[in-house]
């Protein structure tokens, strides 16, 4: 058998955890098997332990490209708009943290799942780890302190991070509930209602700074 190239190592390795990633988000960690993963990355189960040292460790692994994936689709709208004036006096920062926002708490984020935020999609997981035991909890951990330090960075500067934190804090709670609620009652017509009473609610506020 040939030897598999470095190059394409790190493209199977990339290829199972971006694999993983969607599917621990669709339908949580206790569903996913690892000869589920591997087949469908298009590799052999054999091959696994290649790559990781157990399912834990993938899992873990996975979850930060599940964060670093959301973290990379803001960053794009943030830098898509620049620090100049936008409209109605807010700053083309603002404009992208509540365009962040409205998409986030949206019927395609309810609805999909696998390509959305891991905060949600992964909370009942982490929160039902025993501590200690799995690195999915401490990478889950690793991930929110991580999306919370970036969306501050994004929408203030050093003097007022402090207060900025404070908004995105409740603002990253709130949605969050929102999108488990969402995904909970769907497709009752109260699903609909939560995401637009919330969204409405977010939107209403002073932009954040």
């Amino acid at each position: 058998m040939p030897r598999v190239s470095k190059a394409q190592t790190e493209l199977n390795h990339r290829r199972i955890l971006e694999v993983t990633a969607a599917r621990i988000r669709e339908v949580g960690v206790d569903k996913v098997s690892v000869p589920e993963v591997m087949a469908a990355a298009g590799l052999t189960h054999g091959g696994f332990y290649r790559h990781f040292a157990s399912k834990d460790d993938l899992v873990a692994r996975a979850t930060g490209v599940a964060f670093a994936q959301r973290e990379e689709e803001y960053r794009a709208l943030v830098d898509s708009r620049g620090p100049e004036p936008g409209a109605d006096g807010e700053t083309r920062r603002q404009e992208a943290y509540r365009a962040y926002l409205e998409g986030y708490v949206s019927e395609s984020h309810r609805d999909n799942p696998g390509t959305g935020c891991a905060v949600a999609a992964l909370a009942f997981d982490a929160a039902h780890v025993e501590q200690g035991t799995s690195d999915l909890r401490e990478a889950y951990l690793d991930g929110l302190r991580g999306m919370v330090e970036g969306l501050v960075s994004c929408v203030a500067d050093d003097e007022e991070a402090e207060k900025a934190r404070q908004r995105v804090l409740v603002d990253l709670a709130t949605m969050v509930g929102a999108i488990v609620l969402a995904r909970a009652t769907a497709p009752d017509g109260l699903s609909d209602e939560i995401l637009t009473a919330v969204r409405d609610s977010l939107l209403a506020a002073p932009p954040a700074s």
